[in-house]
């Protein structure tokens, strides 16, 4: 665990190994302790580093709207690393994208977990279930006071918003939790509590995005690029995964099967096995 100061604000991060650099981006829902396996095996052959966001985990609260691909970039300088392979996943997979749209010249390449995709608006029925989970329990004008930093957190509330979510993304639609590795799900519905302890709590964190934005420009992506599916994800976030394979010229893709939105925190020693041999290709040029 360390920190560093990027423009004024104190971002926490790991770092290990030697050699070409991966930085691993976290989800929405969790912190950068979803890459702990990744993060351990491939840091005999690369420097590894993983960070939260802005907001999120360790890291400073936002004091203006975040750009979480100029973040991402601003870290890099910050480190000393001028080109780097970019692992992200659900909207850090987004923010990778826009980094590499951004400044092509310091991505080696992408790989792509249940990613987001920033200019995709999901339709309304997206998240539907979680509504439903919560509607009897945490009301439409608490959730609004939690939103902006109005009201003190219940623990209550954290707990049922939190497992609300991972039962649509972790477990996905078509599972049920006894389907799912069950101290896998614990580790995500820890992160995901610290996640919501910490944003309720905290200001509110509007987002500033790549404009023009990233689904107008996916034929821009030169770089070598990964896409990887949960076959059990929720099926508007795998149509993402279809928009990426399909727009990004040679995309390579996997669709893991029995597998939610956080594949590198399901199935870890799969996920590592797969982005080991992505980054080991001699296409990749590392």
């Amino acid at each position: 665990m360390a920190f560093i100061d990027v423009g004024g604000t104190r971002f926490g991060y790991d770092e290990a190994g030697e050699g070409p650099a991966i930085v691993f981006i976290h989800g929405a829902l969790v912190d950068r302790g979803m890459w702990d396996h990744q993060f351990g095996e491939l840091s005999e052959r690369y420097r590894v580093i993983r960070y939260d966001w802005r907001g999120y985990g360790e890291s400073d609260d936002a004091t203006e709207p975040v750009c979480h691909h100029e973040d991402l970039l601003a870290l890099m300088d910050a480190l000393g690393v001028e080109h780097a392979h970019l692992a992200g996943n659900s909207y850090g997979g987004a923010y990778a994208v826009e980094a590499a749209l951004a400044a092509p010249e310091r991505v080696a390449s992408l790989s792509l977990w249940a990613a987001g995709m920033s200019g995709h608006v999901f339709p309304p029925e997206m998240g539907a279930s979680v509504r439903e989970a919560i509607a009897d329990k945490i009301t439409p004008e608490t959730l609004k006071r939690y939103a902006a930093g109005l009201a003190d957190v219940d623990a209550d509330d954290v707990e049922v918003m939190a497992a609300a979510q991972l039962d649509y993304t972790f477990v996905g639609p078509k599972r049920r939790r006894d389907d799912v590795d069950s101290s896998a799900l614990a580790r995500a519905e820890s992160m995901c509590r610290r996640m919501f302890e910490r944003t309720w709590s905290g200001p509110a964190k509007p987002q500033r995005f790549l404009e023009p934005p990233a689904k107008t420009r996916l034929g821009e992506v030169t770089v070598p690029t990964l896409v990887v599916n949960g076959v059990s994800d929720v099926p508007f976030i795998q149509e993402v995964s279809d928009l990426y394979t399909d727009g990004i010229k040679g995309a390579e893709r996997v669709d893991m099967t029995d597998t939610g939105h956080f594949p590198p925190l399901e199935r870890p020693q799969e996920s590592t096995s797969i982005l080991r041999r992505f980054l080991e290709s001699p296409l990749r040029g590392t």
